[in-house]
């Protein structure tokens, strides 16, 4: 299974903010949306960076609400994992645990085409399991 599957399912809606944007509107944002991560991008097709619901917790713990005025690229997380459209689940899964990440920008060409989070993988995951395991009771049963 690849990342063009869970595309296809999910759909390719990116959620962006500029690097410019505050800490306050990217959390607006995140809540409006309910997601759990922004790419940040300042043309909307290269991922010049992540700001996630984690990295706002983390500098509010820090400096408390009056970080909330700061720009997003002051907190962003970066250099930016990615993904391509033909990239595995099991890669996925790897580049996921490997950089301890939650949500990978999807680019085709170099261009943002989408985002999968943990959730679709494990989602996608399970359905693989799934049909592996109906495969099995199928062979088994003779059917």
């Amino acid at each position: 299974m690849h990342v063009t599957a869970i595309m296809h399912s999910k759909g390719s809606q990116v959620y962006t903010v500029t690097p410019s944007t505050t800490l306050a509107e990217a959390a607006k944002q995140l809540a409006e949306h309910r997601v759990g991560a922004l790419i940040v991008s300042a043309d909307k097709k290269a991922a010049d960076g992540m700001l996630s619901e984690r990295d706002i917790v983390r500098v509010l713990a820090e400096r408390g609400p009056n970080a909330l005025g700061d720009p997003v690229q002051s907190h962003m997380s970066g250099p930016v994992i990615t993904c391509g459209p033909d990239d595995t689940i099991a890669h996925l899964m790897h580049l996921m645990t490997e950089h301890r990440i939650r949500h990978l920008p999807v680019l085709e060409n170099e261009v943002l085409t989408g985002i999968v989070s943990i959730g679709d993988v494990v989602k996608r995951r399970m359905q693989e399991i799934e049909k592996e395991a109906e495969e099995m009771r199928n062979i088994i049963s003779g059917g």
